[in-house]
């Protein structure tokens, strides 16, 4: 119970998070930005239809507007932003969208990523630097962004990312994503006097499309609970971690994956 004179963690009006990374509906990028407009959040997310273009899944057809509907049909405000986050640039930009729209933001989930596969090898040096532009410069300057920022009552503020801990035959994905563990638990301290957590979330591999039918089988054959893993799944620690009552998980990097062995 809150005191008369202690102000709550989460005031009436609903608060801002900002999304990166939400570039398809089936993505987790959307499903984290589903949940937390049914758990009480106006909801800002970026995207980047070049990035999608050249996957394997390519674009899908006015995905930014079927997924901000989607938000308001839960409640939300929205706002959607095209950014190319190799562009140092960008991030202040967003924040700058985000605030003229929503106002402050209150949780930086981060799902954005450049993931191409490749080896020690054969990756090539704009790869290797386009993975680190994306997963580990860019989120640092997101979280940057977002300290610099940050007025909110403490203990309110949130930084999320997600990793991966895949590394063989995925060089600069699974490099660039360890640099990024490391920026972001630093803000768990770095950031501590702005009342502000920060976590990395490993969601483990979560069927969004992509997998071929062999991936699919070896994972469920190393998962013990039996089945994939679904954007709902990481979503659900998404919002436990921006609620009050995940304020006191700080600093960790938590796996949620059903047990995958690898």
């Amino acid at each position: 119970m809150t005191s008369a004179d202690e102000k709550p963690l989460f005031e009436s009006a609903r608060p801002v998070a900002l999304v990166t990374g939400v570039g398809r509906s089936i993505g987790i990028g959307a499903g984290i930005a589903h949940r937390l407009a049914e758990a009480g959040w106006n909801v800002a997310f970026t995207y980047w239809t070049p990035y999608d273009a050249r996957m394997a899944w390519g674009v899908e057809t006015d995905a930014a507007t079927t997924i901000a509907k989607a938000l308001e049909e839960r409640g939300a405000d929205t706002v959607a932003i095209e950014a190319d986050l190799t562009d140092p640039e960008a991030p202040g930009r967003v924040f700058d969208q985000v605030e003229g729209r929503l106002g402050n933001v209150t949780a930086l989930v981060m799902c954005h990523c450049e993931s191409v596969d490749s080896g020690l090898l054969d990756t090539t040096l704009e790869s290797f630097d386009r993975h680190f532009a994306v997963n580990t410069r860019a989120s640092w300057l997101l979280i940057r962004e977002f300290g610099r920022r940050f007025n909110g009552t403490p203990g309110t503020g949130r930084v999320i990312a997600l990793t991966s801990d895949h590394t063989v035959g995925n060089l600069p994905y699974g490099a660039s994503k360890g640099a990024l563990d490391r920026i972001t638990l630093s803000a768990a301290h770095e950031l501590a006097h702005l009342g502000i957590t920060a976590n990395v979330i490993n969601p483990g591999p979560i069927d969004t499309g992509w997998m071929s039918d062999d991936i699919r089988d070896h994972v469920l054959r190393q998962t013990p609970l039996g089945r994939l893993g679904s954007p709902q799944d990481t979503a659900d620690l998404v919002e436990f971690l921006c609620s009050p009552q995940g304020q006191w998980v700080n600093g960790q990097l938590l796996k949620s994956n059903g047990g995958f062995a690898g």
